[in-house]
């Protein structure tokens, strides 16, 4: 396996109408390593990930893709017509070249085994991200590229979401480039932050970018003071409704949390 990144991006600048919206962004992902994309909105995240993916021609700067990078990618979103009856199967194996076997594979470790004959239209949140984030398995990626993955998940079955997302990435030794607003939801679950701002504000390991002036000048100190209640330990897992499982892998409805054990 080859020791290149498999993205390398520098210099990229775009104007869109007249308005910069990238002005000089560096960004390079390894192998094995979860990169995370921050910053308000309209901050240029998402246009980012286009151009290195070569969906959308920067106007200067170059970017570098390790070759024939297969990539997965989870949208922010999905939306389904309520009149369109899809189940997660069909919906997972409108897949290329999605094969029984894989489907079977890929459902397992997300944990949608059971959700597999559900319409798409009454899964949960946290369900609905999991099929998709099963949907960009499928493809066996080098490259995850997730756009808000948590995005209807709330803040129990995010930190699940994000420690699944842990675990593929160790599994498979893929890379992982994630788009999120706040930093302190993927504190425990990234490697490396990039802050944007349309230009590149500061970078580097969460904790160090919490407290950097761009991030507090962005986000504010209260922010910076929330990534404490995300950086500690279970000593239990959760389903993805949030109750909690126990050793033999059934749930449980989780207690009103003790104001010690708060999550957020």
């Amino acid at each position: 396996m080859s020791d290149e990144p498999l993205i390398d991006a520098a210099g990229l600048r775009l104007r869109i109408n007249g308005r910069e919206v990238l002005e000089g962004v560096d960004l390079r992902v390894e192998r094995g390593e979860i990169v995370t994309l921050i910053g308000p909105n309209g901050a240029g995240k998402t246009t980012l990930v286009r151009i290195v993916l070569g969906l959308l021609q920067a106007d200067g700067g170059r970017v570098r893709r390790a070759p024939n990078l297969r990539v997965g990618y989870m949208p922010q979103r999905l939306a389904l017509s309520e009149n369109l009856p899809l189940t997660a199967r069909r919906f997972l194996t409108l897949t290329d070249g999605c094969q029984p076997q894989r489907l079977a594979e890929v459902s397992a470790e997300v944990g949608i085994g059971h959700l597999l004959d559900q319409p798409m239209q009454g899964l949960s949140g946290g369900e609905t991200q999991r099929v998709l984030l099963g949907r960009a398995l499928l493809r066996e990626p080098e490259l995850l590229v997730l756009d808000e993955p948590v995005q209807g998940v709330d803040v129990t079955g995010q930190s699940e979401l994000y420690a699944l997302i842990g675990r593929i990435r160790d599994r498979h030794r893929c890379g992982v480039l994630m788009v999120s607003h706040d930093l302190h939801l993927v504190m425990a679950a990234t490697d490396r932050v990039l802050c944007l701002n349309r230009h590149v504000c500061c970078s580097g390991h969460p904790e160090a970018v919490s407290r950097h002036p761009a991030y507090l000048e962005l986000f504010g100190a209260r922010a910076s003071a929330r990534l404490a209640v995300y950086t500690h330990h279970h000593n239990h897992t959760h389903d993805i409704h949030g109750n909690i499982v126990d050793d033999n892998g059934k749930s449980r409805e989780q207690p009103t949390p003790h104001p010690e054990h708060d999550h957020g």
